[in-house]
């Protein structure tokens, strides 16, 4: 597997060790434990509509991305909800966002029939922006922990 082509592929709970630092280091607003990470993985896994892919260079995980679709009445349908997605600093501009992305737009679509795909950001507008999302709706958050 070249540098450049990480290989897309649903996770597995084994992937638990080489997920945890990076979806840690993608929190801002919380600190996740090991624990409840590991119980929220699982459960992800166990149950569609969502599911969580990974970017692997050579059995390495370098990034991941959390996928769901759920039904919206604004949407007459189904819409896809791109939850988290994080790759490694040194893979960044490596493709491996846009085969995460493309997998998980793959993978919604496959899975329900999807008006759109969404994403909240505050990092990384650049790089949707580059992939064909446009500004849509500004996210809220009312905090209860």
């Amino acid at each position: 597997m070249s540098a450049t082509t990480p290989r897309i592929r649903a996770a597995r709970s084994e992937d638990e060790s080489e997920l945890w630092p990076l979806a840690s280091a993608l929190a801002t607003s919380y600190r996740p434990t090991r624990d409840r990470f590991r119980e929220i993985l699982r459960g992800i896994l166990a149950a569609p509509p969502a599911t969580v892919l990974v970017a692997d260079a050579d059995g390495t995980v370098t990034g991941y991305v959390h996928v769901l679709t759920h039904e919206a009445f604004h949407a007459d349908g189904a819409i896809g909800w791109v939850e988290e997605l994080m790759v490694r600093p040194d893979r960044r501009g490596s493709g491996s966002g846009r085969a995460l992305m493309s997998a998980a737009e793959q993978w919604a679509r496959e899975h329900s029939d999807v008006a759109y795909m969404a994403v909240a950001t505050r990092r990384a507008d650049g790089f949707y922006r580059s992939i064909g999302f446009e500004d849509s709706a500004t996210y809220f958050k009312k905090s209860f922990r």
